[in-house]
């Protein structure tokens, strides 16, 4: 089953194989406030990430970090967090001089600190509401989705942003590439898995013939990136890339991240027209990455209150899920999390 559809033609999320975040959704009112920038918030927080694992060396190095931006996240509202493995990968942690068992123990632990963290923030919820003698009020019990990154990202120069994986690369190369992290990270414990920054149709072929292949026990969403609002960053058809991800039955969402937000509101159109699961968006703030000095260059985006006022139109064309990407922080998702308590807008009936 997919979704089921309103007589006004709104998507309606329903019940399996959605499971979970169907549930989530439905609680919420028909929009859920995902996370933000994980790496931005670490760097925030004084780590040095100039590194080929990028975020994912505080996995070796600074774990309670991790542990602590977890949880600025989900008291800004987040009621889906992503684990600190986008650019996780067993060949990056063998790179480092790792044994396979060992980069298979960090993806694990990956997984084990985002749920240890979204467990603890519930009960300490829980225990809150309970004193108080009040009802649950807004709160979800969060999700955890294992982040996936592109093989763009493993390369670590940027070519996540281009999709130009060279002319010899094939879909078996990128699913040999993909299988061992993605293997490991659907069974460490998460409610989902999310495949991100896609930059090509490729790619997407290769992950959904691995969900498929691999028979993945929990499901996923697939999440593209864009920087002309029409196709994907290879220049593949971004119509064509969901039409893909909208016959995998292993894909419970499709959508967008780390786009500037000026092109969201029209590929969330596009993405309405090629499927009816439910819209993932979390573009990043706006500002461009340049891969010769692996920094984003400031003041070419936009701020937090200019980021947010997109927020009631990405939900009225479609979006279930709304968060941030690159340089955006839990300030950003707090004031996305508000506007969407502020205007609820019902999406979705079971």
């Amino acid at each position: 089953m997919g979704l089921a559809v309103h007589k006004n033609s709104e998507p309606v999320i329903a019940s399996e194989p959605f499971g979970r975040l169907n549930e989530l959704v439905k609680q919420a009112g028909g929009c859920v406030a995902i996370d933000g920038g994980f790496a931005t918030q670490l760097e925030r927080h004084g780590a040095d990430i100039n590194d080929s694992l990028w975020s994912a060396l505080c996995l070796i190095t600074m774990p309670e970090l991790i542990r602590k931006v977890h949880r600025e996240y989900l008291e800004a509202g987040a009621r889906i967090i992503s684990t600190a493995s986008y650019q996780a990968t067993i060949q990056g942690f063998q790179s480092k001089g790792f044994s396979k068992e060992e980069g298979e123990t960090f993806l694990c632990r990956s997984v084990e600190i985002a749920c240890q963290e979204r467990d603890l923030f519930w009960e300490e919820h829980q225990q809150q509401v309970q004193g108080q003698n009040v009802g649950p009020g807004k709160v979800q019990r969060a999700l955890v989705a294992a982040s996936i990154g592109s093989y763009g990202a493993y390369l670590a120069d940027g070519s996540e942003y281009s999709g130009d994986y060279g002319p010899n690369m094939t879909i078996e190369k990128l699913k040999d590439f993909h299988r061992g992290r993605l293997l490991v990270l659907a069974n460490a414990g998460a409610d989902l898995l999310a495949l991100e920054t896609i930059p090509c149709k490729l790619e997407t072929q290769a992950l959904i013939e691995l969900l498929t292949d691999e028979d993945v026990p929990i499901p996923a969403w697939i999440s593209f990136n864009s920087k002309d609002g029409t196709n994907v960053v290879k220049g593949d058809s971004f119509d064509e890339c969901v039409g893909l991800a909208d016959k995998c039955k292993k894909i419970v969402a499709v959508g967008i991240n780390c786009t500037p937000p000026r092109f969201i509101h029209d590929l969330i159109c596009t993405v309405r027209k090629a499927t009816l699961k439910p819209i993932v968006v979390y573009p990043n703030s706006g500002e461009q990455y340049d891969p010769s000095i692996k920094q984003w260059v400031e003041s070419t985006g936009v701020s937090d209150t200019d980021f947010v006022s997109y927020v009631s139109e990405w939900r009225d064309a479609g979006a279930q899920l709304i968060g941030g990407c690159c340089r955006t922080t839990p300030t950003t998702i707090q004031a996305i999390s508000n506007a969407l308590h502020e205007n609820p807008h019902l999406h979705t009936t079971m």
